[in-house]
């Protein structure tokens, strides 16, 4: 078995918000790229959402995607209750 990874690039609107949302809440992000991740031959194959590294907290997002999610997919803010959340840190 093969797995075959392709890396991601953030949508650049979403990196923008991130920034904003950032540079307003005085603090410093630190952005990793997703991916797609496929088995060979088969039609199996995962999106890793990409990270956001904000005071050792890891927030995970999406493309196109108005969430959040706080270290894994089981806790999610909506993308404007970030600042208030970032603030609570």
């Amino acid at each position: 078995m093969k797995i075959i990874k392709q890396e991601l690039q953030f949508e650049e609107s979403l990196k923008q918000r991130l920034e904003f949302i950032c540079e307003f809440s005085n603090v410093t992000p630190k952005f990793i790229n997703g991916s797609i991740r496929k088995i060979e031959n088969t039609n199996l194959s995962y999106i890793e959402p990409h990270r956001v590294v904000i005071k050792d907290t890891t927030f995970l997002v999406f493309n196109y995607s108005n969430d959040v999610y706080i270290s894994n997919l089981s806790k999610k803010i909506k993308l404007t209750e970030l600042e208030d959340y970032l603030k609570l840190l």
